[in-house]
């Protein structure tokens, strides 16, 4: 921790970064590579403190830019003749892989991000020549490779640090947090503190999401299977409704005049004790089996539901078993991770493996597809203003625009972070004027070389580890190392300098004002997009004829709220009631799959009491406007209470799933509705 404090960590990766580039340098200098500075900037844009991270990456963009080299050859050559159509070839080419890699919200997306742009860095420059463009890219593709492979074997075989470790210790430290976020609440300590906390698991559960596409290509000695993971993820994401849930039970019963009974409160007690102490795999699961079994015994006889306090206390003795639950079942994945062996640690770990499935995630298409028409839209205006002007360098300017299109398309504002890259460039240009004609003229062998090139670049890799200094300083690393003059002769050309300098400067300015005009949305714009997602789906889910899929719908509903998150601090509020609306509409997807699930099993009777209400549920949604947020019709109220007096003719299973549904679906859309009348015509 010492260590840490002075920034070690960040010494020895910019160590690693510099180790890397020299030995690519070195590399594509002894095979003959006439442009050896792609190896070296490729291997700082490969970096990452993670080793399975890098190596991920590094087969990613080895694939990307193999695919980007084949498009070019198979463009160039059979468009040369027609500038015009090879410009919305290659514009066209771009696009569509930005749009792919933004649908595909992994680190994978890299893969068609680099496919995309690798095409217009050999493309373009290959105009002047197409004859030899098979050779370009092959020579662009090695050079490439040898950065990615250096880089690769740099930071993943030399003092790794493992996404495995880092991932055990995300695990531990989010169970510990929701363990108490739930005892707090089962305390009654909700408050706007604890609120914001527990809201926080979304997101911790969308970094797990991320470090698990590394996993596969992680250095540690025993991997945990992703499939593990996934399952983790799935029981995590249902503390958070499930949470919510039992703390608003509690809430309102304390309202009234009878607040839980002695038995239930000292179930809820025992509760928090045991969320207090982790014990071992077998007395914890014997624990929970125990605590699951006294509040299913305290439950009220279906025939006392009809009373709407007895509805609550049975959704919240129901809604606390599964807690338990699904409490218990994070803890035991977390020991499968962490075991050996692969063989269950528990007959409920194989249960949830055999059940688990890929998290489906948010996916924007209007978004990822105005991106990848402002890049084509940039890239086509300023092949028309080098075409027109006949710049000679004007092939670097409309690459390096396209580029920054692509990298910071992802985001809803991205001029800023284009500006910050710029800055960069700017620094980066000036230290490589400085380096190409005061100090390499008088540099005469590789030691030396590597010796004048080390401060900058050690400093570089410092910043380059730090999240608020990252664009500046990959902006200063690409424009200092791409023209400082790391090729396989040395030339002074002054000019030849300048132009290109020039080139990068305009093309990175040229992409700000185009991401102005065609890319830019807004955070409030982005925010209010993911909330009415949410509400389609919802509307979606309730007129779906088929079964339900709770898992899928919570996961996604986890992303939005972790995507949600960032966009409504940006906007200078407390993001905290439109995240609390969110989880109320994830608790209502729930519900609403509950229902769907009645309606199949059920009988025509059943299906006649359910249909209504989903179909108002649908009806609600769907009618939502974020600027005008209309509370649910009251037709829709006395629906539900209908169907919960429907539900006290079925057999005593399916009335208890009946009534938990539509309880939770009365508290979350009627939360200030007065109490649920028994008497047929007595409805709220």
């Amino acid at each position: 921790m010492i260590l840490d404090r002075f920034g070690s960590r960040n010494a020895l990766f910019a160590v690693k970064c510099f180790v890397a580039a020299m030995l690519a340098y070195y590399i594509a200098l002894k095979i003959g590579l006439t442009r050896p500075y792609w190896a070296v900037t490729t291997s700082y844009i490969v970096a990452q403190p993670l080793a399975g991270a890098v190596l991920s990456k590094a087969v990613f963009r080895v694939a990307g830019t193999v695919l980007g080299a084949i498009a070019a050859v198979v463009l160039v050559p059979n468009l040369v003749n027609a500038p015009e159509l090879l410009s919305l070839g290659l514009a066209l080419w771009l696009g569509l892989c930005l749009y792919i890699s933004l649908l595909d919200r992994t680190p994978r997306a890299y893969l068609f991000l680099l496919a995309g742009y690798t095409a217009s860095i050999i493309g373009f420059p290959s105009v002047n020549a197409p004859d030899a463009i098979f050779t370009t890219a092959a020579l662009r593709v090695q050079e490439i490779t040898i950065g990615i492979l250096c880089g690769s074997l740099v930071h993943g075989l030399v003092f790794p640090q493992t996404v495995t470790a880092t991932l055990l210790a995300r695990i531990d430290a989010i169970l510990a947090d929701a363990e108490r976020w739930s005892r707090d609440s089962l305390a009654g300590a909700s408050d706007a503190a604890l609120d914001r906390d527990r809201r926080r698991l979304a997101l911790d559960i969308n970094d797990l999401h991320q470090l698990s596409i590394h996993l596969p290509f992680d250095t540690a000695r025993l991997l945990p299977r992703v499939r593990t993971l996934r399952a983790l993820q799935a029981e995590l994401s249902m503390l958070l409704p499930l949470a919510s849930a039992v703390d608003d039970r509690i809430v309102e019963l304390k309202r009234g005049a009878d607040a839980p009974r002695p038995e239930a409160l000292a179930l809820i007690e025992d509760v928090r004790l045991w969320l207090a102490d982790p014990l071992p795999v077998a007395e914890r699961g014997a624990t929970a089996d125990r605590l699951i079994a006294r509040a299913s015994a305290l439950e009220p006889p279906p025939d006392a539901t009809v009373i709407w306090r007895d509805a609550l206390r049975l959704s919240l003795l129901a809604r606390l078993a599964e807690l338990i639950d699904a409490h218990r079942n994070a803890r035991d994945l977390r020991d499968q991770m962490r075991s050996p062996s692969r063989a269950p640690v528990t007959p409920a770990v194989a249960r949830l493996l055999a059940r688990s499935a890929r998290r489906p995630l948010h996916r924007d298409r209007g978004i990822a597809l105005r991106a990848a028409a402002g890049t084509t839209a940039t890239i086509l205006l300023g092949c028309i203003f080098w075409i027109g002007t006949g710049w000679a360098d004007g092939a670097g300017a409309v690459l390096i625009a396209g580029v920054c299109c692509a990298l910071f398309g992802n985001s809803d504002d991205p001029a800023p972070a284009i500006m910050a890259f710029f800055y960069g460039t700017v620094i980066g240009l000036v230290l490589a004027a400085v380096y190409a004609f005061a100090i390499l003229p008088r540099v005469t062998d590789f030691v030396t070389l590597a010796a004048v090139l080390a401060p900058p670049m050690l400093t570089g890799g410092m910043f380059l580890a730090r999240p608020s200094t990252l664009l500046i300083t990959l902006g200063a690393l690409l424009g200092g190392l791409n023209t400082v003059g790391l090729n396989d002769r040395f030339g002074g050309s002054f000019d030849a300098f300048l132009n290109g300098g020039i080139a990068q400067l305009v093309g990175t300015l040229f992409a700000v004002v185009t991401v102005g005009l065609f890319q830019t949305i807004g955070a409030d714009t982005s925010a209010r997009r993911l909330i009415r997602a949410g509400w389609r789906e919802l509307a979606l889910r309730s007129d779906a004829p088929g079964r339900p899929d709770a898992a899928g719908w919570v996961a996604r509903m986890l992303d939005r709220i972790g995507l949600l998150a960032p966009r409504l601090a940006l906007q200078g509020e407390d993001p905290g009631k439109p995240l609390l609306d969110a989880l109320t509409d994830l608790r209502v997807g729930v519900s609403i799959g509950e229902l769907r699930q009645l309606r199949i099993d059920g009988s025509t009777t059943e299906a006649g009491l359910i249909t209504p209400v989903l179909q108002g549920v649908g009806a609600h949604y769907r009618a939502l406007r974020p600027d005008q947020p209309a509370p649910p019709q009251p037709d829709l109220l006395a629906g539900i209470d209908r169907a919960m007096r429907g539900f006290r003719t079925s057999t005593p299973g399916r009335h208890r799933s009946g009534i938990l549904a539509l309880t939770s679906l009365r508290r979350n859309l009627f939360p200030g509705a007065p109490a649920y009348q028994p008497e047929a015509g007595a409805a709220a």
